[in-house]
């Protein structure tokens, strides 16, 4: 008879009626769980028992979560999921520039956790992102640097350069969530001063021309408070 392997998740948090509230609902959904209240050991930790997940509070003693994150990524892929009770967009945003996965603020449902998880492993296990010279294949998705074509299912699909620029930038990196501004910086190539608003706008339009396409479907998604992604 096989034997189920469980995917571990280590919880590094210092408030242990939270890390017990996530260790109840993430093990009532199949996982195993390994807390620590501490910073000082967590990347340790990450070597030795090579966790599945990791969900890591930005404040902790020992060590902060940042510090440990951008640890981490020097040595593996991970995915990791940061927790704060600050909501000051300069951690957030550098959160996320050290490489971490999800961001999620304080007070939270344990069930959003739970699916958070679910949904970051599931981008982990898919198709990787194919690159050869100029062109960038992602599921049916190719996109043509060269020129500034996009075709879906080997079909074009009309977009302006501001809306390929965006939709390039968060095809190279599935799953990654792309503040507003970071996508400003990417989408616009000269000096001009937009609003983040601008880039609501582009977004919109890529969304209706992917599901008016044949095979386009849900393809970026909104995180609130936070910015967008391609999942």
């Amino acid at each position: 008879m096989s034997t189920i392997v469980k995917k571990q998740i280590l919880i590094v948090e210092d408030e242990p009626k939270i890390a017990q509230l996530m260790v109840d609902y993430l093990q009532l959904e199949g996982f195993a769980t390994t807390v620590l209240d501490s910073g000082a050991e967590a990347v340790a930790t990450v070597q030795t028992l090579n966790p599945n997940f990791v969900i890591l509070d930005v404040m902790l003693p020992g060590k902060d979560g940042l510090t440990i994150c951008k640890e981490v990524r020097a040595f593996s892929d991970v995915p990791i999921m940061m927790v704060t009770a600050k909501v000051d967009e300069i951690d957030r945003l550098l959160g996320l520039e050290l490489g971490a996965d999800d961001y999620l603020c304080k007070p939270f449902s344990p069930r959003e956790v739970v699916a958070r998880v679910r949904s970051i492993l599931r981008r982990v296990q898919q198709p990787a992102v194919q690159q050869s010279g100029k062109l960038l294949n992602y599921r049916e998705i190719q996109l043509d640097s060269d020129r500034f074509l996009c075709t879906l299912a080997g079909a074009a699909l009309e977009l302006t350069p501001v809306e390929f620029r965006l939709l390039h930038a968060m095809v190279a990196q599935p799953g990654r969530v792309f503040p507003r501004d970071k996508l400003m910086d990417l989408a616009y190539t000269d000096t001009r001063v937009v609003s983040d608003r601008t880039v609501d706008s582009h977004i919109r339009n890529l969304r209706k021309k992917f599901n008016e396409a044949e095979g386009g479907g849900d393809l970026i998604h909104s995180v609130y408070g936070m910015g967008y992604k391609v999942e």
